[in-house]
């Protein structure tokens, strides 16, 4: 099993949900980069559970502790290695999962590909519980994203069947998405979030879950990063995503709704502003040939229900080979949708950042 990312900035997460600890190294930062350890913790804090109805009881403050690769204040050049204590373990509530496998869980698949000798407490190296040290990393790639100026914020574009409007493509400023990271539940309409909240906690008692799409604009990025084909800006930031544990959809742009446009529609004419080169129209979310264009990037995923529900489900007990039925025990959000929001962020932030180093190295971090 790979726990490995990145060509120029390197991560390797490590730990499970249940264990002592959980982390990540990250290999390629330069020495000398110094870290806003509070900001850190603002970003940890966004994606912890336990703030309210609409996410699980259990109570993780998600503390962070830098072990190596920082002193004084700055980073070494040595990897940089991090770790979340875990504090709060129900793992008794996971003792009929040894046998019983989860519907929509990794249970199954992990017991299958390690021989059951996976550690299915909270579903281990497979749960959402390892998104925390993501985001610990990805608050550091934000922190040097925004010495160049570039900015990421994201709104929650639907909770079920309960929609607001999209972003303007064209009109994004760094201020709307820096509002937006500082809201708990980060919606362009209040209207819109009331009906949504609404709409979990409608799903919550009924023992049921909701899911929902996350849409994330980055503004301030250069022109030129990315490669066409194997990495291309869209299959990085895709490939982190994918890594998200509840992200099943990605789409770039106008995605699947480019289809039913003409080419002339489709296409983002060019112009000039201020002696730059800019596009009329948006289409293609800032990305073309898998390079950036200097536009706004824009991006949408799909996060499914969360799959622990109080429901009655059918499955099978791996042990006895015998169907049998389940209903998950334990704390568990009814939707995981506004705790992925700075996951989805850290994790466009940490494939960008391998980009920038790809194309402009470290020297200008410092």
């Amino acid at each position: 099993m790979s726990g490995t990312w990145g060509e120029y900035l390197k991560l390797s997460l490590f730990g499970e949900s249940h264990g002592k600890c959980i982390g990540i190294v990250l290999d390629g930062l330069p020495a000398g980069l110094k870290l806003d350890l509070p900001f850190i913790g603002r970003e940890l804090a966004r994606r912890a559970p336990g703030k309210n109805p609409l996410s699980t009881p259990r109570k993780e403050k998600d503390e962070f502790e830098i072990l190596s690769g920082f002193f004084k204040g700055t980073t070494t050049g040595a990897p940089l290695c991090c770790v979340i204590w875990n504090k709060d373990q129900h793992s008794g509530d996971y003792s009929e999962l040894k046998d019983t496998v989860r519907p929509g869980h990794a249970d199954y698949t992990a017991m299958v590909k390690h021989r059951g000798f996976n550690d299915y407490r909270g579903g281990g190296h497979f749960s959402g519980r390892l998104t925390a040290p993501l985001v610990l990393a990805g608050a550091i790639a934000k922190q040097v994203l925004e010495k160049k100026g570039i900015m990421i914020g994201s709104h929650i574009l639907n909770i079920g069947g309960i929609r607001e409007d999209h972003f303007d493509s064209l009109r994004i400023d760094s201020g709307l998405l820096w509002k937006l990271t500082e809201q708990e539940f980060p919606i362009l309409s209040e209207e819109a979030g009331i009906r949504m909240k609404q709409e979990i906690l409608q799903a919550k008692a009924k023992e049921d879950s909701v899911g929902g799409v996350i849409e994330t604009a980055v503004v301030g990025l250069p022109a030129g990063l990315g490669s066409p084909f194997f990495d291309s800006a869209e299959s990085k930031i895709a490939h982190l995503l994918f890594a998200v544990p509840a992200v099943k959809g990605v789409e770039f742009g106008t995605g699947f709704a480019i289809t039913q446009m003409k080419g002339s529609e489709a296409n983002d004419p060019y112009a000039l502003a201020d002696d730059k080169v800019v596009t009329l129209s948006n289409h293609n979310g800032g990305i073309l040939g898998g390079i950036t264009n200097g536009m706004p990037l824009l991006f949408r995923a799909a996060v499914k229900p969360t799959p622990s529900i109080g429901k009655v489900q059918q499955t099978v007990n791996m042990a006895s080979r015998e169907e049998t039925q389940i209903t998950v025990q334990g704390r568990h959000d009814p939707c995981i949708v506004p705790r992925a929001v700075p996951v989805v962020e850290s994790a466009a932030a940490l494939a960008l950042l391998d980009l920038m180093i790809e194309k402009d190295g470290v020297t200008w971090m410092n």
